[in-house]
């Protein structure tokens, strides 16, 4: 009798969260964990973000003014991975956690020890990363794609430390996205079909069999990097017969895919938050989903466009140049979906809805000069310039980071059941749309004329639009302070918002009051199917 009744009282205990510090620590609640993952990958936001304010401060005029070229190619090589694997990676897993479960009428993540295991390998990760900036040598200074034989060769004593931190990284990505697959195929709401998930989940499903694709490639080339290194293997060393080349086929073999990674989930926040701000229903959601999973798979076979320079024969460049344009087909099926969406449609301009047209915008502009680069007789010419530098920034930063951006202010009434202030928001948005134009539009120009990217000097015909950048760079960098406050003063108090946040929401998300219920959908009763598609 006794243990029954001890039973229930452990029962009882869990149905809110613990107290203290220790709730965080132990954790199984997905959107604990969800909150973990966000405030994590922010103050990776600001860390990284500082080192490229650093690169900036550097470039502001001709000459060398403020750190070494040495500490400079640790900067730009730290800014590098910590936006990528600390930054914009766990933002959008954090966002898995919060919102998948809530979006299919799952109780919780599937796997929910797991969940925090993979969670707090992180934080352990990017502090061995970090650190190897204050060792002998200093911190890896190889650029955050570490080609060989820069990163094995020639590499500052710490790199080992990196490739440790590289596998933790992969680690926590894998379990992640086994999670996120049982969960999405095993626990949707009974009666949810595939075709009737919300796209942000159809987006994450296919972004997580990417990460689990090539993550152990990732895996596999550090570890290369680590026998060369150490135990006198010749994998990217040509004088023991190995092939520099060979790293960047496999590097890149990881290294595309990721850049969709990066920005399908993205894909799936915009194609949530347009629908409501327009009143109207996504505009050809099958068509978004096959497109999704074509990008997908083209993302595995046009890795090579990143090395047109390297001596490919000429058959290679063709089929690379053609697979790379391709991919253009569904990206504009989606641009022209979400645009379609719009057209006609009741729009308001609340700051998530100028967050997403800015994203369809900026990132449309980032897409077009990809093609330009996927040309490769003129990638010749652009090849390792500034202007690689500013396409791919359009696309991660107002492509991703925004993305990120308008769900935070799309989703956080949800999430604290206070809404946040609209004209602190929209002050937040023109300040980081400025900014992030006033930073990286040049740098397309500076490229064109010829300007090599990682270099902490550079001639004087550059000064003009460098001292542009660099002020842009400051603005976009501050106002992400004034985002910091605005989130924490929505968090501690703010008009108390409704179940459904926005005229015009559809979704399982919306039909649970604001602030979601620690536990959101304990049974499968009061699902209502209708409400989930809209």
């Amino acid at each position: 009798m006794s243990s029954v009744i001890e039973d229930h009282h452990h029962d009882d205990h869990h149905h809110g969260p613990a107290k203290g510090i220790m709730r965080w620590v132990f954790t199984t609640n997905h959107k604990d964990i969800g909150t973990l993952y966000l405030w994590f990958s922010f103050m990776m936001f600001l860390l990284g973000g500082t080192f490229a304010l650093v690169i900036r401060a550097e470039l502001f005029q001709p000459g060398l003014q403020i750190v070494e070229p040495e500490f400079f190619n640790q900067m730009t090589t730290m800014h590098g991975l910590i936006m990528v694997f600390g930054a914009v990676m766990p933002a959008f897993v954090g966002l898995a956690n919060w919102l998948v479960p809530m979006m299919i009428g799952a109780p919780d993540m599937a796997l929910p020890r797991m969940n925090n295991y993979s969670f707090w390998i992180l934080p352990f990760a990017f502090t061995m990363l970090a650190s190897t900036l204050l060792m002998e040598g200093g911190g890896p200074n190889f650029g955050w794609t570490f080609y060989a034989p820069l990163s094995t060769t020639y590499a500052p004593p710490s790199v080992t430390f990196f490739i440790f931190a590289v596998h933790l990284m992969g680690i926590s990505s894998i379990m992640g996205s086994i999670n996120v697959i049982v969960t999405i195929l095993n626990l949707r709401a009974p009666g949810m079909t595939l075709m009737q998930m919300p796209l942000f989940v159809w987006t994450w499903l296919i972004t997580a069999y990417l990460l689990i694709a090539v993550m152990p490639v990732l895996a596999g080339v550090v570890t290369m990097m680590l026998m060369d290194i150490h135990f006198g293997t010749a994998f990217f060393s040509a004088a023991g017969g190995g092939d520099p080349v060979l790293f960047q086929h496999v590097f890149w073999f990881f290294g595309h895919p990721e850049v969709y990674i990066m920005i399908l989930p993205a894909f799936g926040v915009v194609s949530a938050i347009i629908p409501t701000f327009t009143r109207k229903k996504l505009f050809g959601y099958a068509s978004m989903v096959y497109a999704t999973a074509s990008i997908a798979f083209l993302s595995f076979i046009v890795w090579a466009h990143h090395m047109f320079t390297v001596g490919m024969p000429l058959a290679g460049e063709l089929y690379f140049m053609y697979a790379t344009m391709l991919i253009a087909v569904p990206t504009g099926v989606k641009v022209f979906n979400w645009v379609a969406t719009m057209w006609q449609g009741a729009m308001t301009f609340e700051t998530p809805m100028l967050f997403a047209i800015a994203f369809v915008i900026l990132f449309t502009i980032g897409g077009l000069s990809g093609l330009m680069l996927a040309i490769a007789p003129a990638d010749f010419q652009y090849h390792d310039t500034y202007f690689v530098v500013a396409h791919f920034h359009y696309v991660l930063v107002p492509g991703s980071i925004f993305s990120i951006m308008a769900a935070v202010y799309y989703w956080l009434p949800k999430w604290t059941g206070n809404m946040y202030d609209e004209t602190l928001g929209k002050t937040h948005f023109w300040l980081s749309f400025v900014g992030v134009n006033v930073t990286f539009f040049p740098q397309h120009f500076i490229g064109l004329a010829g300007m090599p990217r990682r270099i902490p000097d550079y001639a004087l015909q550059f000064a003009d639009f460098n001292m542009v950048s660099s002020m842009g760079a400051f603005l976009f960098g501050f106002s992400q302070l004034f985002f910091m406050f605005i989130v924490i003063k929505c968090i501690r108090g703010g008009k108390p918002a409704t179940a459904q946040v926005w005229e015009g929401a559809h979704g399982l998300e919306w039909t649970v009051p604001s602030p979601a219920p620690y536990h959101t959908f304990t049974t499968p009763d009061g699902i209502d199917l209708k409400e989930a598609h809209g």
